[in-house]
């Protein structure tokens, strides 16, 4: 049982959340996320900053960079912000055991907003999580607040894949079941025919999108916490 679930919106939502929040990034943070970490990654320190993802990597804080900026991966970073990349890469056998660092113009940039916030708990969330992070909130304290933060496109424009991921979860903590192909069939609709030009991302690939809209596809949550005062992702296992 969790207390109020509120539904909010961009770095700003996360900066006034309270309680355990969830940072909704589904194309593509934290949907690439859970799939380092379902390859074997360690941990994924996030940060909000290029420069500062660089020199951690360079001080042997993590093994690689990797993220976007305008859709695109930096120069210099190891992985853009594509699950198919990180799943299918060269790099990938490497990732077991390894900590990355991952920073992103809108996910990341949320975690951070609710950490200095001073939220209870946080999680990174996705639909490929979506379930094992509903648990991970209703196993934690009895009546304590949660909030679902959808991040949107940089920082100022709603998305629907992330505002209805934040309406899943809802439903979900308040016990309902909603149909799953009925929302990967509105999110498809909704994303237009391709050649269409409705999507903000012009980069996505139709497999990073089939990737982002698989539901419940890993049976761990994305928790992240403060570390030696980074903020540091891991995978939560939920039975």
């Amino acid at each position: 049982m969790t207390g109020s679930i509120t539904v909010g919106s961009f770095s700003k939502g996360a900066a006034v959340a309270a309680g355990s929040v969830v940072v909704i990034d589904v194309f593509r943070a934290f949907t690439t996320a859970a799939v380092a970490l379902s390859r074997g990654a360690e941990a994924i320190v996030m940060v909000d900053d290029l420069g500062h993802a660089v020199r951690l990597r360079d001080q042997g804080v993590g093994r690689y960079c990797m993220g976007e900026r305008g859709g695109a991966k930096p120069e210099g970073f190891d992985f853009g912000n594509s699950p198919c990349e990180i799943a299918t890469a060269d790099l990938a056998a490497d990732l077991v055991g390894a900590v990355l660092i991952q920073t992103t113009t809108n996910g990341t940039r949320g975690i951070a907003a609710a950490a200095a916030a001073g939220a209870e708990r946080i999680y990174a969330g996705a639909f490929v999580t979506a379930e094992a992070t509903v648990r991970a909130l209703l196993a934690g304290p009895s009546e304590a607040p949660v909030a679902l933060v959808a991040m949107g496109y940089h920082d100022r424009i709603r998305t629907d894949e992330d505002e209805l991921c934040a309406l899943y979860l809802r439903g979900r903590l308040e016990g309902r079941t909603p149909d799953k192909g009925a929302f990967v069939a509105a999110l498809n609709s909704l994303l237009g025919k391709p050649g269409e030009t409705k999507r903000l991302f012009a980069d996505l690939t139709a497999a990073d999108i089939e990737a982002c809209l698989t539901l419940d596809r890993y049976p761990f949550a994305v928790r992240v916490t403060e570390q030696d005062g980074l903020l540091v992702a891991r995978a939560e296992a939920m039975s």
